[in-house]
């Protein structure tokens, strides 16, 4: 298939991309949610490397973990116990082989997403 899928993460309360901030990704297969790699932002608040290249594309159900709380310590974002966000998992599905680009706008107190391009 030719499809593939990009993040981009950017920091809304600093103004500047989140360097740094570690990205998981899982395949969801009905009960069965399946680990398939680890990632973190480089300096453009991107992966290095597309998150699913088009060598491992599936159709199907994924999750994308961000570790915000970990990015807003390191950052200097001033900490709380706990921290109101910390771990955020976007569920999203692909039913079609084209570029899904599934960026994250983060502040310590709110984030949105959207299917980007």
């Amino acid at each position: 298939m030719s499809g593939y899928l990009t993040t981009h993460v950017l920091d809304t309360a600093r103004g500047c991309p989140a360097q740094g901030l570690k990205i998981e990704l899982y395949r969801i297969n009905g009960d069965t949610r399946s680990h398939l790699k680890t990632l973190v932002t480089n300096d453009d608040g991107r992966t290095d490397e597309q998150i699913l290249p088009a060598s491992e594309f599936e159709l199907g159900e994924y999750e994308l973990i961000f570790y915000a709380g970990a990015y807003l310590d390191a950052s200097g974002t001033p900490p709380e116990n706990p921290r109101f966000l910390d771990i955020i998992p976007i569920r999203f599905g692909m039913s079609e082989a084209s570029h899904y680009h599934v960026p994250l706008l983060l502040s310590p107190f709110g984030y949105s997403t959207y299917r980007g391009s």
